[in-house]
């Protein structure tokens, strides 16, 4: 088959478009033929050599696809050949062909074609199990996203809005609050302009948010705690603006706040099995009924995934940038 491979870590350049091994499915895996991947920010640390893939997941990059199944594993119940599937991976997504673990698999939801649901694994997982399930977002709270415009944002707003919390995003420019505000966002704030912390205690009366959706890190560490209300939840799941900040935790202790962190790529196979089966009871409903879609700004061939990473990169995209395997 052909994947996608980094035989050097650098720029976009890196990544090669080349003929490797055909992947062989091991016990309670599957065998993906990928009609589709996508981009996310770890492909690109990976890229550069800052995120290296967990121990036996695949060298490729690509944390998500979506294709048919063309051959079962020892043990497999429950899934046939020609089923159409999107799936989260530990890597191996800008490949033809990709092995996955029934427990990372998903249908393709009624109403979308097998293309657009490689836009959903990664990001339908991440926000589920950090808003959701570890901050406990709850009808009526009020939910703070930064880079409201990207896949994760713009996936935060639909499904915090489909449970009835209020939403608040950042973004850098008009047209990408815009789009927010077309998905249901109710507070708009340019990061560029304006402090989301006198925005967001202004738009909610001084209470500041129930949970805040943090891709940022140290550099918004101290704000963060700033804008979250009396038993607020600071999530962060990445960190874009760097990895060391300091904690007021006088601050902390009188808003009784709590801050988690975590990654999806690296958990056990037990923790994500858990999360993609409570992805697929609330969020595949959701889909299935038009409440929540994927956010798609453009596709491109696979073998031009440099250029892929060249618009995420430049942060000049809306939603997902697919990865269309030939």
């Amino acid at each position: 088959m052909y994947a996608i491979t980094i035989p050097e870590p650098g720029g976009p350049e890196a990544l090669v478009w080349g003929q490797v091994p055909d992947p062989v499915p091991g016990p309670g895996e599957v065998l993906v033929e990928v009609v589709a991947g996508a981009v996310n920010r770890a492909d690109i640390m990976q890229r550069q050599g800052f995120y290296d893939p967990p121990p036996g997941a695949s060298l490729y990059p690509g944390l998500e696809c979506s294709g048919r199944i063309t051959a079962l594993g020892p043990g497999v119940t429950g899934w046939a050949v020609g089923d159409e599937v999107c799936a989260l991976l530990a890597g191996g997504g800008y490949a033809q062909q990709v092995a996955v673990p029934v427990g990372q698999l998903l249908p393709v939801p009624e109403g979308l074609d097998v293309k657009q649901a490689a836009a959903l694994p990664e990001v339908v997982c991440t926000v589920w199990s950090n808003v959701f399930m570890v901050a406990h977002l709850r009808p009526g709270e009020t939910l703070l996203v930064h880079g409201g415009s990207s896949g994760i944002g713009t996936m935060a707003i639909q499904l915090a809005k489909a449970v009835g919390a209020k939403v608040a995003v950042t973004a850098g420019t008009k047209e990408k609050l815009d789009h927010c505000a077309e998905l249901g966002a109710d507070i708009l704030i340019n990061y560029r302009e304006q402090d989301f912390v006198a925005e967001l205690k202004e738009a909610t009366d001084g209470a500041g948010a129930d949970v805040i959706l943090d891709i940022m890190g140290a550099k918004y560490l101290d704000r963060n705690v700033q804008a979250l209300a009396v038993n607020g939840r600071l999530a962060i799941i990445g960190m874009q603006g760097g990895v060391k900040g300091e904690l007021n935790i006088g601050a902390l202790l009188r808003k009784r706040a709590a801050i988690s962190a975590t990654s999806l790529r690296a958990r056990p196979l037990e923790e994500k099995t858990a999360i993609v089966a409570a992805v697929r009871e609330h969020v595949w409903p959701l889909i299935a009924d038009g409440h929540v879609r994927p956010v798609v700004d453009r596709e491109l061939p696979m073998s031009e995934a440099a250029d892929a990473h060249r618009v995420v990169e430049e942060s000049g995209h809306v939603g997902k940038v697919l990865l269309v395997a030939p």
